[in-house]
């Protein structure tokens, strides 16, 4: 996963190297179109993926991923799934509980260059680890990982207010408000949801993208638990003028 995009060489580059180095090698791009330097959106991407695959699945991330002393490159075991990443906070944003390890990388890369960490040291440690290689051999253990302070919803009786967290390809806007929460706080009330600088509502929770007219706004509860915001057969964000982290507001009535 990366926030390189799909103009440049960068994805052909390291699909190259590991099907040079591991010919039997399986690739998934899980995403490579995250807003530049947005941990906020791979974090929700990646956690929205990660468990379906096998576990033993490498997962390589490259965001922001240049080391330093305070965010070195580091492998991420957790949960049967090892991360290959800076340590930048984006994990502490995907995982629900603590890693079963962490590891620092202190492997020697292949390049003399310091700017492009999956093509240049990444792909070495998943062919060490693939090979049978062990995590020792990789770095020295880390006690904690970076902590993020993630957007959460906050609530009283009557109102959420969330957050945009993700606009997808198509331009709906994901929020922060989950249908476990609404279903809390909202005890089947009528509601108003609020958004665009509180220009636009809804007042009702669709099914589909279908249940109501091109061109008209909706609100649903996706496949990832998540409420959306979209416009059928067109671009919600553009549209409404909704970007990454604006608020949003449901007030039950």
């Amino acid at each position: 996963m990366s926030d390189w995009g799909s103009r440049d060489h960068y994805q052909a580059m390291v699909k190259a190297k590991i099907i040079g180095r591991m010919p039997g090698a399986v690739i998934v791009d899980i995403a490579h179109s995250i807003p530049p330097f947005n941990l906020n959106s791979a974090s929700f991407v990646l956690r929205n993926t990660f468990a379906e695959f096998p576990r033993g699945t490498f997962h390589l991330i490259d965001i922001m991923a240049d080391a330093t002393i305070e965010m070195p490159h580091v492998v991420v075991l957790y949960d049967g799934h090892y991360f290959i990443g800076s340590d930048n906070g984006i994990f502490s944003l995907v995982f629900d509980h603590a890693p079963d390890r962490i590891v620092e990388i202190d492997m020697i890369q292949d390049t003399d260059t310091y700017t492009f960490a999956t093509f240049d040291i990444f792909i070495k440690v998943v062919q060490h680890l693939d090979g049978g290689g062990t995590l020792e051999e990789v770095g020295s253990d880390r006690e904690a990982l970076t902590t993020r302070i993630a957007l959460r919803p906050v609530t009283t009786p009557d109102l959420i207010k969330g957050h945009v967290i993700y606009i997808d390809h198509y331009e709906n806007v994901i929020t922060n408000i989950t249908r476990p929460l609404f279903m809390e706080v909202g005890r089947k009330r009528n509601f108003v949801l609020t958004f665009g600088a509180a220009r636009y509502s809804v007042t009702t929770i669709s099914q589909s993208y279908k249940d109501v007219a091109p061109g008209e706004i909706l609100a649903f509860f996706n496949a990832t638990g998540h409420l959306e915001i979209a416009v059928s057969m067109g671009n919600a964000a553009g549209l409404l003028g909704i970007r990454h982290d604006d608020s949003v507001r449901m007030e039950f009535i």
